[in-house]
């Protein structure tokens, strides 16, 4: 284990930073700065230039390994949360076996892997994102609803419709996730309706789904439903390779 040069760090920095423009910052995604005040760089931009090298050839990271890195440039730190905190709190794609995350490969506990730059983490929720509207726009937006989510009808301070034991709060809910939290594209949605897997979805102002906002849904699909996706866009494209089009 040996430091990154500042080169080094800066080069992939640059590589982060062109992604995070073109891709996450829409959507709040939050770009640590280079450096600190002193000139020394920052826990955050150390831990995602070390899960980031290689990119999009990402490998796996253990948590020990990425301790051991930071402890080059930090020496009094213990147990680095830097990873967590970036993907939770911050929406970088940053996968973990310890949160259990969905992924194609298993990850086992204490480990991470930089998933993506062009997605934001499927748990950030629009609660954290940025807003570009006031207050008195989503009182009102809430009023023109019942005060009640647009897809499920729960009521907000009431018992939820189906989870009994969850008094309903209302939170801003994308109607496209691929577009910014701002008036006309935000409805309000329960806890559960704005879960982590309705980044998935495009809602129209009613609350029901009307397209898929990640390709990635279909990975969830059977096998059956799959192939007649396969079929119908091998009729639309011609059998054209996707690279062609």
């Amino acid at each position: 284990m040996k430091k990154l040069s500042d080169t080094e760090i800066c080069k992939i920095y640059s590589l982060i930073a062109d992604y995070h423009e073109k891709y996450l910052r829409r959507h709040g995604v939050k770009l640590p700065s280079l450096s600190k005040k002193d000139g020394s760089f920052s826990k955050d931009v150390l831990t995602l230039v070390y899960l980031a090298q290689g990119y999009p050839d990402t490998k796996v990271v253990s948590k020990a390994e990425l301790t051991q890195f930071i402890q080059l440039y930090y020496p009094d730190v213990i147990d680095v949360q830097q990873a967590r905190h970036l993907a939770a709190q911050k929406g970088w794609f940053i996968l973990s076996g310890t949160r259990n995350d969905n992924t194609s490969r298993e990850l086992k506990s204490g480990e991470y892997k930089l998933e993506s730059l062009e997605e934001f983490y499927p748990g950030f929720t629009a609660e954290r994102r940025n807003e570009n509207f006031t207050g008195d726009y989503w009182e009102s937006l809430k009023k023109s609803y019942g005060y009640k989510c647009a897809c499920c009808g729960s009521e907000e301070g009431k018992k939820h419709r189906y989870m009994k034991n969850v008094i309903t709060k209302l939170q801003k809910g994308h109607m496209d996730p691929n577009k910014p939290l701002e008036e006309g594209n935000v409805i309000p949605q329960c806890e559960i309706c704005n879960r982590a897997d309705r980044n998935y979805w495009i809602y129209d102002e009613k609350g029901r789904v009307v397209q898929i906002a990640n390709a990635k849904v279909i990975d969830n699909c059977s096998d059956k439903i799959k192939l007649e996706i396969y079929e119908r866009l091998y009729e639309k494209y011609k059998g054209k390779n996707p690279k062609e089009l």
